[in-house]
């Protein structure tokens, strides 16, 4: 007994090498991602730390750790570096307002009309609407290139109805600082004029996206609102028909039951939308690469870009680095706040969703626990009720009492 017991656990039996063997099949994935993956963010760590200038390897003797200098030269020290950073974190801060949302409304409600089973030629549409996802982007940033040049086909057509539309692709001008220039608010006040975060005035932070980067926001969302569709039209399509028939049954409209009944079950749906349409708008980069990053007076220029820029054209690779990781950290920390704000709140009073959960636990374990009782009660009232009806009919078919008989 005891031997047996003993070599089971050391593993033998039918599941003898079962350990070997599942390590011998992820040995190859394994050693792809350390190879790939895990070394080089090690390295491009320690390149942030260094003052490496891209020349022979970082590992050479010849490269000095210089701690956080490189860090501190994009964030806390006053200078040019500093400035060109936080222009870069506020164009693609502002980006991220603006595309983030309206990529996930638009794809909602084009999922929501695809999902219709009365409209004809869904499958047309569903792959129009997702064609964009699939195109190469570099295409599509040529083609808006073209239309919104200041000679571009969306000029002609403004021009047609009287409006004199913007060089779109240079203007810099912000879109707040024109809707403040409408009211005659063109030089900043004295306390948005100081210096705000990373060197820049709040005013600055206040400009809002620039006409350039407006024209990059309408290419965001044009190119991947389809792939989000897809995503919600998967969601739609599990929730199925009886929810909206029952909650027609309840009296709630069509917009009641959407953002009462619909939405609230999309929300693991919506987390994956929001999480992905957060980490890409971060990382936009072969946009403005494809124009140049400088244009528009540096306004379409982000974070991602100015690693590059900064590494391969200025050959500060340490600073580089340092970008791409501040940038992690800055996706990091934003998803973790989505992830909260788009947490299962619980209803005042109830607990948390993990309480309510316990609670209900427990209290279907003392259902279980005083089952016998309540069939012991059940079987007892089905007695009951069977006396009753055989002494009424007894009586109906003239069966004197017992009382009266005696």
């Amino acid at each position: 007994m005891t031997g047996t017991v003993s070599g089971s656990r050391r593993g033998g039996g039918i599941r003898r090498g079962e350990a070997r063997a599942g390590w011998l099949f992820v040995t190859p994935a394994v050693v792809i991602v350390v190879v790939f993956l895990a070394i080089p963010i090690l390295l491009a760590l320690w390149v942030s730390f260094s003052d490496w200038n891209g020349f022979r390897s970082p590992l050479n003797p010849n490269v000095d750790f210089v701690g956080l200098e490189n860090y501190a030269a994009i964030t806390t020290e006053p200078g040019l570096d500093q400035e060109n950073f936080g222009r870069a974190v506020r164009n693609n801060l502002w980006y991220v307002v603006f595309v983030v949302p309206l990529q996930t409304i638009v794809a909602l409600l084009l999922a929501v009309q695809v999902n219709r089973a009365a409209i004809r030629g869904r499958g047309f549409f569903r792959t129009a609407f997702y064609f964009p996802s699939v195109t190469s982007t570099v295409a599509i940033v040529i083609v808006f290139q073209f239309l919104f040049t200041a000679s571009g086909a969306v000029n002609a057509v403004l021009g047609f109805f009287g409006i004199d539309g913007p060089n779109w692709l240079n203007d810099a001008s912000g879109v707040f600082h024109n809707l403040f220039a409408v009211f005659g608010v063109t030089t900043p006040p004295e306390a948005l004029a100081q210096e705000g975060p990373l060197g820049i005035t709040w005013w600055e932070w206040l400009a809002g996206p620039s006409v350039a980067m407006m024209t990059l926001i309408m290419l965001a969302i044009f190119t991947t609102s389809g792939t989000f569709m897809l995503l919600f039209l998967a969601g739609l399509q599990a929730i199925g028909g009886e929810i909206d028939e029952a909650a027609r049954m309840d009296g709630a409209g069509p917009f009641r039951t959407f953002f009462s009944v619909t939405v609230p079950m999309l929300r693991p749906t919506l987390f994956t939308v929001l999480t992905l349409g957060l980490i890409g708008s971060w990382q936009v980069f072969d946009q403005i690469y494809v124009l140049g990053g400088s244009t528009a007076g540096g306004t379409i220029k982000t974070p991602a870009f100015l690693a590059y820029e900064t590494s391969f054209e200025e050959l500060k690779w340490g600073q580089g680095a340092a970008i791409a990781f501040i940038l992690f950290v800055f996706i990091i920390l934003l998803t973790l706040l989505q992830r909260w704000w788009l947490r299962e709140r619980a209803p005042k009073g109830t607990g948390t969703p993990a309480r309510r959960r316990r609670r209900g636990s427990a209290g279907a374990d003392n259902v279980r626990r005083h089952e016998p009782d309540t069939v012991s009660a059940v079987v007892g009232a089905d007695a009951t009720d069977r006396a009753l009806l055989t002494g009424a009919d007894a009586t109906e078919h003239g069966e004197p009492d017992r009382r009266e008989r005696s």
